[in-house]
């Protein structure tokens, strides 16, 4: 009975692995160019200098997260995220079926 389970998950582990690890590179591929135009799409930090001077804030900087900037500092954080589940999910599944071959 035992031999019969392991033989199901060995043949469970070679087919589908392997599509799980096409999966994971796609998305890490669209995260990664996703994340490299976000990043350049934003604008730089340099704006926030006069802040720290006066010590006094505008509504624009206390409104970020509605902004462009923040969207799309919220964008790259999403992608990096996807793209180190997916590294790890990677690699995890190399190991996996690494060891049941």
């Amino acid at each position: 009975m035992l031999s019969i389970m392991l033989a199901a998950s060995n043949d469970f582990v070679t087919t589908v692995f392997p599509v799980l690890r096409y999966i994971f590179l796609v998305l890490i591929f669209i995260s990664s160019i996703t994340m490299i135009i976000t990043t350049l799409m934003q604008s730089s930090a340099d704006e926030n200098g006069a802040t720290a001077v006066t010590g006094q804030e505008s509504y624009y900087s206390q409104n970020k997260g509605e902004s462009r900037d923040g969207k799309l500092k919220r964008i790259t954080t999403i992608c990096a995220i996807i793209i180190a589940t997916c590294t790890v999910l990677y690699f995890v599944s190399l190991l996996i079926n690494g060891y049941s071959a």
